[in-house]
């Protein structure tokens, strides 16, 4: 048997290679999308980030003051609050009501901080320093944005709906930096890729007698439409993203918390409090096993990515071209 093209199974051979690679991308992919998914929409309906949630105590003196969608954390100190996170511009009078029916004043806040600059997560910073005068603290690869109102964001910068009233930065934060209000100190940790400048923040607590990790997840997350593969507006986030999960692998956690509720459970772990018995926040196990499968669907995509800019390279295009028109003699 011989090709049009004259190169006897040359073409064949390639198109059966390359197929077989797709096919076991595209199962792995199935495989270890879950309940998280492999990628993730860009940003869901503000509506849907505003639905109430109770807030609630969550060890020591760290407090869930979010949305049923928002992970937002009031931290107490005799010497004012830390605020993680500002939700949208619209979150604002929920956080104010959620920290008011737990007792503490809006007004103590003194510090805030976000995980990364999307608008579900940074927008109603304006609203909060405005309302309390809190010097806001960001990662130094997400000001450009959060200082843009979402205009410097590599991927959501041309969507006017992302848009978000712009902050000043008052202290920009480097890997590795520790953010203190009395005795309280919390370290910004560096995991980037779902931003430029996503950042993880692990602190200790006390509870009980006894001392634990906390580790509050930026995001490990590929939203719908990331480019991992030949992306000019960030050209290593594919190399990021590994360090992230590099960086995350290496914490150690007791307590699993995230900007999002549903990173670590949180309302079936809410639900779990009126029981009475062991605190349910306490996950370590949770926590290795989320981020290994949001590191499993990241190579998933990225493997998927790959193959696809392969199929669409010159060289595969040529070689997929003889088997429509084979012949034999």
């Amino acid at each position: 048997m011989k090709h049009a093209l004259g190169v006897p199974g040359k073409s064949e051979e390639v198109f059966i290679k390359v197929s077989k690679v797709i096919l076991a991308v595209i199962a792995a992919a199935l495989a270890v999308g879950g309940t998280h998914g492999v990628a993730f929409s860009a940003q869901t309906a503000g509506s849907e980030f505003l639905v109430p949630f109770p807030a609630h105590h969550v060890m020591g003196n760290i407090y869930f003051v979010g949305s049923k969608s928002l992970g937002i954390y009031l931290i107490t100190t005799p010497q004012g609050h830390i605020l993680v996170n500002a939700g949208l511009a619209e979150s604002v009078p929920g956080i104010q009501e959620s920290v008011a029916k737990l007792g503490f004043k809006f007004s103590d806040i003194k510090i805030l901080l976000i995980s990364h600059a999307h608008y579900d997560h940074d927008a109603g910073a304006a609203r909060i320093k405005e309302l309390t005068g809190a010097k806001y603290m960001v990662m130094d690869a997400d000001v450009p944005v959060v200082e843009s109102g979402g205009k410097e964001d590599f991927f959501y910068g041309d969507r006017n709906d992302q848009r978000y009233p712009a902050a000043h930065v008052d202290r920009v934060l480097h890997d590795g930096d520790r953010v203190q209000l009395g005795d309280v100190v919390l370290t910004a940790r560096l995991t980037p890729g779902h931003t430029k400048g996503c950042t993880t923040w692990t602190m200790k607590v006390q509870d009980g007698g006894k001392s634990y990790d906390v580790v509050i997840v930026g995001s490990p997350n590929v939203n719908e439409g990331y480019k991992l593969v030949s992306n000019a507006a960030y050209p290593q986030i594919a190399g990021d993203y590994e360090r992230m999960f590099q960086v995350l692998r290496s914490l150690h956690c007791d307590v699993f918390l995230g900007a999002h509720g549903g990173y670590y459970e949180m309302e079936a772990k809410y639900a779990r409090l009126k029981d009475g018995g062991a605190n349910p926040f306490i996950d370590p196990d949770g926590y290795r096993n989320y981020v290994n499968e949001r590191d499993a669907a990241f190579r998933a995509e990225l493997a998927k990515q790959r193959v696809a800019a392969q199929w669409a390279s010159p060289l595969a295009r040529e070689s997929r071209a003889p088997v429509l028109g084979r012949s034999s003699d």
